[in-house]
């Protein structure tokens, strides 16, 4: 939008951003989780996230501790239990970090290959 309004200037593009390498696969759960539900969560998320290209190597340990957070949740549920507070925050912390709640769908990125051709042929098109 900044290109066609005519207000992109390299000096507002972000510096010094990493490319952190995708996940060929979708990862088996890792053997620290905690419990059941825990492991329940990762097979849920993990392919999810794999497939819309926001699963990286450098994200799979927040992966894991979301995944564990969730689990020890679940399990406070289930014994009749509240979690505290700050374990609340945590883990809406991660699904945030994540892209997994309605409101921070909008801000997380997949990351894609460059596409060859027009980026903007669609514009102006009806549904």
């Amino acid at each position: 939008m900044k290109l066609i309004a005519g207000t992109d200037r390299k000096d507002r593009e972000p510096q010094n951003v990493v490319e952190l390498p995708l996940v060929n696969a979708v990862p088996s759960a890792p053997d620290w989780l905690p419990n059941s539900h825990a492991v329940k969560e990762w097979e849920r998320l993990a392919p999810i996230l794999h497939a819309n290209g926001l699963l990286t190597e450098a994200g799979l340990s927040a992966l894991g501790q979301l995944c564990a957070l969730h689990g020890k949740v679940v399990q406070l549920y289930a014994a009749g239990e509240s979690p505290n507070a700050s374990m609340i925050g945590q883990l809406r912390g991660l699904l945030n970090d994540f892209g997994l709640t309605p409101v921070a769908q909008g801000k997380v990125k997949q990351v894609e290959a460059e596409r060859p051709g027009n980026k903007f042929a669609g514009n102006g098109k009806r549904a």
